[in-house]
């Protein structure tokens, strides 16, 4: 018989706030990853197109961790008409010595929520420029409001735009940076008008066609695009990978085949075979990143089982000391 560890989304949400210690996490992780010794298999997907949803399934086994975390996260897009949330999902944590059921981490999304928004300002950490104080936020959901808080732990941000095709939701964001964030916010009333003379941009959509152009972005500026993880997902104009001075993928194998540099390889911008550095080599110094001010960089984000390893184990971690959650014996 063995002791199994139940935590729920309450538990979660206390254990694991969005801070520099989940950041921190979430940079490791990164690190462990460009480092070559972590087992991470492609991600699971299964789409179920009648009810516009989709399952994933992503996992990664970090050598010198004592466990591996399973990750089930559906995403079905028309659930805000039935009063649900689009996104849930549960971890499924192991140990990586026996493959015994250690935890379930029944956080419906919550925990994918917090690695995603760290993963955009470790991005932004590193390759935006420093001085950087303003914000566009294109998408106006859970992850935008994230990626905001994320963001400002990292860059002195003062300013925030933003636009999404629901402006009631784009209002309810800025309330929420004004308010909380104390930050000055706007709607723009285009993604246009909302990138231009921004330091930073941040989409955070589950758009099939580009809502950010390439010839929008100038000198100087950092665009992180978190929505592109399946192959039909595409937030960036495919001639910005070619553009920017700078590509970063998280996984460079993953995005060649659903990031947004899947959609720059498929319309002939990039070859399929050109080589970019990876998000965890430029922060071990391995690979390059920005070095000039002027550069433009340009981050694809699509989302990494290590990261949830990451996370659910800083999460069983908490649970451990602090004694939270129920034991059930198995």
């Amino acid at each position: 018989m063995a002791d199994v560890q139940i935590l729920t989304e309450a538990d979660l949400r206390t254990l694991v706030p969005l801070d520099l210690e989940a950041l921190d996490c979430v940079e490791s992780a990164f690190v462990a990853l460009a480092g070559g010794d972590v087992v991470m298999p492609p991600i699971l997907r299964l789409d179920i197109a009648e009810a516009n949803g989709e399952v994933d399934v992503k996992t990664a086994y970090v050598p010198g961790l004592d466990s591996f975390a399973i990750k089930m996260s559906p995403g079905f897009f028309d659930n805000p008409r039935l009063g649900l949330a689009s996104t849930n999902g549960l971890m499924v944590v192991l140990s990586a010595k026996t493959g015994l059921l250690e935890a379930l981490l029944l956080d419906n999304g919550y925990l994918t929520d917090v690695r995603t928004a760290a993963a955009g300002a470790v991005a932004a950490k590193h390759l935006s420029r420093v001085d950087s104080e303003s914000v566009a936020i294109i998408g106006a959901g859970m992850q935008a409001k994230l990626q905001l808080e994320a963001l400002a732990l990292v860059r002195p941000i003062k300013k925030a735009v933003i636009w999404a095709r629901d402006r009631n939701k784009a209002e309810d964001l800025a309330r929420h940076a004004s308010q909380t964030l104390k930050i000055a916010a706007l709607v723009a009333s285009s993604p246009e008008a909302a990138v231009r003379g921004a330091d930073v941009i941040v989409t955070t959509t589950p758009a099939t066609a580009p809502l950010v152009m390439a010839d929008w972005i100038e000198p100087g500026q950092h665009l992180t695009a978190m929505g592109s993880d399946a192959e039909h997902k595409n937030e960036i104009d495919p001639a910005l990978v070619k553009k920017a001075d700078v590509y970063i993928a998280d996984r460079l194998s993953q995005t060649r085949l659903l990031g947004e540099l899947h959609h720059a390889i498929a319309t002939g911008h990039v070859d399929d075979d050109a080589v970019f550095s990876e998000l965890g080599e430029v922060i071990a110094g391995t690979g390059a990143g920005r070095t000039d001010p002027n550069q433009i960089t340009f981050v694809d984000l699509t989302g990494t089982g290590v990261q949830d390893t990451a996370i659910a184990t800083l999460a069983r971690t908490r649970a451990q000391t602090s004694g939270a959650g129920t034991l059930i014996q198995t």
